[in-house]
């Protein structure tokens, strides 16, 4: 696993939430990767995309309210999450692109 998500948690709805997103190594830089996220019962869905010139793409479902920044110095790269909607409820991953093995996610919980 390359890289880890974290920073999940339960927040209302209309809320935020920042997730973080670390490489498990140190010799590890991350370039152009994705966030993912995966709702109960569901498939894993893209959400946001960071591409290796700094672009970054986001879902139509996303689009408006999530935000992707990097933190070059520390290696980690952030989606702030904005007016959460329950359906925004899933387990959030992040993954470099081209894909590496998958961490264990982050849950995210919006509470109505």
């Amino acid at each position: 696993v390359q890289l880890q998500a974290s920073g999940g948690g339960l927040v209302q709805s209309g809320g935020s939430l920042r997730l973080s997103c670390a490489a498990t190594r140190s010799n590890i830089n991350i370039g152009a990767m994705a966030w993912w996220r995966q709702a109960p019962g569901k498939r894993r869905e893209q959400v946001a995309v960071l591409a290796s010139d700094g672009n970054v793409f986001y879902s139509d479902d996303v689009k408006g309210r999530f935000t992707v920044s990097r933190d070059n110095a520390k290696n980690t790269v952030y989606l702030q999450m904005d007016s959460l909607k329950p359906e925004d409820t899933a387990v959030y991953y992040c993954n470099t692109l081209p894909y590496s093995d998958w961490g264990q996610g982050t849950l995210v919980t919006v509470s109505s």
